[in-house]
């Protein structure tokens, strides 16, 4: 894959940038709701200190000659409402979030579609996304970008240390529909295929 680190990527309403200094506060606001944090891996942020410190690990990411990591902004303002990763481990896992007040609009879609279009440009041959079952909207923003249902599995999730099942769903950029990422179905016994 020949990647660039979070090259800018415009859709009709959106700006997907790289998230700056100045994004601090829409940083702690994103990352301290709970509400917004309940199905993701972390705890939600408790102070400043720590929007500031995430912050850092983002300018270090953005110092590494490959990822995708953005800040999702409305045209209108350019400031930051959430973000979509795509990681470039093995899985290329998904993951995305997104404030409250901007939910159900289509907007998290939107922009995962434009990451997943810039994945494929760059060669990227699949990706995956993940939900816990207790979010399935999170499960229709992977269906509106054409991903499919491969299989659902149970592990302890880290850091929470919280028992979570999960259904992965999968985008083959590359033609190759046969592909299924086995290896969460390899790495945790419990897991089966649902009929959804």
């Amino acid at each position: 894959m020949e990647i660039r680190n979070t090259p800018a990527l415009k859709t009709e309403r959106l700006i997907l940038r790289r998230f700056r200094k100045e994004d601090i506060p829409a940083l702690y606001a994103i990352y301290s709701d709970r509400e917004v944090n309940t199905y993701l891996p972390w705890h939600p942020l408790a102070s400043y200190q720590e929007a500031e410190r995430l912050f850092a690990e983002y300018a270090a990411f953005y110092r590494q000659p490959r990822g995708y990591r953005y800040a999702v902004c409305l045209k209108t303002d350019d400031i930051p409402i959430g973000y979509v990763h795509l990681s470039l481990e093995e899985a290329h896992d998904l993951g995305y979030g997104l404030s409250r007040e901007f939910w159900r609009r289509g907007i998290t879609a939107e922009a995962a579609r434009a990451v997943a279009e810039q994945a494929k440009r760059d060669g990227a041959p699949f990706i995956t996304a993940t939900h816990d079952i207790n979010n399935p909207r999170s499960g229709g923003v992977m269906r509106a970008l054409g991903m499919r249902y491969q299989y659902t599995y149970r592990e302890q999730w880290q850091p929470k240390n919280i028992p979570v099942t999960f259904r992965l769903y999968q985008l083959n950029l590359d033609g190759n529909e046969e592909r299924v990422y086995w290896k969460y179905w390899e790495r945790y016994a419990d897991h089966y295929i649902e009929k959804i």
